[in-house]
């Protein structure tokens, strides 16, 4: 690990590998618990769906037994479409001898339990009834006006569906700092991937890693980033569910390659200070 010497001895940033600094000109940001905190909690709501759905099946297993199954391949997969979690509970379901829906239907029954609790924030964003700032990770608005002001041109890649995305990014307030695009997931799952949407700037703008920065709290988008050599942020915000899933969020991000890891974007001006190199 690099000392955080640069950036003092008082900070919450960690620097865990070296990076080329001061080459940065675009910037990829996931969205729910990077950026936007509307959604937390969604796993109270999966986790259960898929344990009911389990507990249809003709299995011997437990309650417990089948609620530590779910919640290990929901966290490893978090970061990704949804479908992708509902594809492995189809499997899961066949695997004990189930008949299985299609991942698009079982899909669609989470939405119909999450989308109240969603719904009801939003009616309260809508309504003043809670300000926009807090249901944002803490000076994640900031951290994006910072960006624009430096010329770095962000995009927005979520697992969430696009719809979703695009409509909670303009209430949270972030939408018009993305001027490189709002992605996000899609019927068609196959044509929408985070990966999908870094190697077209890639190709779009024939960068070089380090002129790619990446910013998630999924070990998904960490991994994108340094498949292609791009500098990866870890966002270790706190997530708002029972199962305690990702309590081990920091090790994971580190475990998948992120150079450097902070809590959420209070430090935002020495963060790009040391990526900047200004």
């Amino acid at each position: 690990m690099e000392t955080n010497g640069i950036l003092g001895n008082s900070t919450s940033i960690e620097i865990l590998n070296r990076i080329e600094r001061g080459k940065v000109h675009h910037a990829v940001l996931d969205f729910d618990g990077t950026i936007s905190l509307i959604r937390d909690g969604w796993q109270n709501v999966m986790v259960p769906m898929m344990i009911d759905i389990l507990m249809e099946t003709p299995t011997s297993e437990s309650l417990q037994q089948l609620e530590s199954t779910v919640v290990k391949f929901v966290d490893q997969l978090t970061g990704k479409q949804t479908i992708y979690q509902m594809m492995q509970l189809c499997e899961e379901v066949q695997k004990r001898g189930g008949i299985s829906k299609e991942p698009l239907d079982y899909k669609d029954m989470y939405n119909v339990r999450l989308l109240p609790i969603v719904n009801d924030r939003i009616a309260k964003l809508e309504n003043q009834d809670i300000q926009s700032n807090d249901l944002r990770v803490p000076m994640s608005l900031e951290f994006l006006q910072k960006l624009t002001a430096y010329n770095i041109k962000c995009y927005l890649a979520s697992g969430t569906d696009i719809e979703f995305v695009k409509h909670e990014a303009e209430l949270l307030g972030v939408a018009e700092y993305f001027d490189g695009g709002i992605f996000g997931a899609l019927r068609e799952f196959e044509k929408f991937s985070k990966e999908m949407v870094i190697q077209k700037i890639l190709s779009d703008f024939d960068l070089n890693g380090s002129e790619l920065l990446i910013v998630g709290d999924g070990y998904v988008e960490i991994q994108n980033a340094k498949s292609v050599n791009a500098i990866a942020v870890g966002v270790v915000t706190k997530e708002n569910n029972v199962y305690d899933m990702n309590a081990d969020k920091r090790q994971r991000l580190i475990h998948a390659g992120a150079d450097i890891i902070i809590p959420d974007f209070c430090e935002a001006d020495q963060l790009l200070s040391y990526l900047l190199d200004v």
